[in-house]
């Protein structure tokens, strides 16, 4: 077993009467791939909140490379944020900038290499992804699936430990978005990061899965694989296993009790 580089550890969320997570406990190992799924208002970008410090916990313990998130002082915690790179949901791409701009500008941000630096390390990650020749379009003349590329570029600018997915796919048609998910495990292959995604995307985002946790009514369960997800002793699990996976994984069930 790889060791943890997140961890939580009986964290407590609520939102006034709500509570959306419940004295949950997790671990999401380096270098691996967790897919976190489950109905909408589950929590799931509640937790990727809580894993980038956005939001404190009620309660519990958030561990970063073993160091308490939940506990530092801003300036430490933006240090920690360092290690991340986020995709959002609509890649967050920056309208008035090209997408050379975009992608340089981590870089700019955050490092103190000369331009000549930067144009350089920008033409690296713009092969890489197959964007040459895109360099001088905005935002506005890409495709979605264009834009979610461009936005993997930016966010592995500054080679991140830990990369975080929020619905990277809604809105791309199937062929795009099994594109996206190629790119993903190529890049994960290659950069070596640790993978978090939260998607509805179901069943195939758990193709890129070494392990998956589903929130169901404030609690995490943690598989090993989603053909295990069937197997639940949880009715609602077991629900949404039927509604979102289908006759592959149950059929799948069936062999594995025969």
């Amino acid at each position: 077993m790889s060791p943890a580089i997140i961890e939580f550890h009986n964290v407590v969320k609520s939102f006034g009467k709500q509570r959306v997570l419940d004295d949950v406990s997790v671990s999401f190992e380096f270098g691996r791939t967790t897919v976190i799924g489950g109905g909408s208002g589950q929590g799931k970008s509640v937790t990727l909140k809580l894993i980038l410090g956005l939001l404190a916990p009620d309660s519990g313990r958030i561990l970063v490379n073993g160091r308490d998130i939940t506990r530092m002082k801003l300036r430490e915690l933006n240090k920690v944020r360092e290690k991340f790179g986020v995709l959002f949901q609509g890649a967050a791409l920056l309208d008035s900038m090209t997408v050379f701009e975009n992608v340089a500008l981590p870089l700019r941000e955050r490092t103190k290499f000369k331009s000549q630096e930067i144009a350089q390390r920008v033409r690296q990650m713009l092969a890489q992804f197959n964007l040459d020749g895109h360099e001088d379009k905005f935002p506005a003349q890409l495709s979605g699936g264009m834009k979610k590329r461009v936005g993997l570029a930016r966010a592995l600018m500054l080679q991140p430990d830990i990369m975080l997915f929020d619905e990277p796919t809604t809105g791309l048609d199937p062929q795009i978005t099994m594109d996206i998910y190629r790119l993903f495990f190529k890049s994960q292959q290659q950069f070596g990061y640790t993978s978090i995604i939260v998607s509805h995307d179901i069943p195939k985002v758990f193709n890129l899965a070494d392990q998956v946790v589903l929130l169901n009514k404030g609690k995490m369960v943690v598989f090993s694989s989603p053909e295990d997800i069937p197997l639940s002793s949880e009715p609602q699990i077991v629900s949404f296993a039927t509604e979102t996976m289908g006759h592959i994984y149950s059929s799948r069930k069936m062999e594995h009790n025969l």
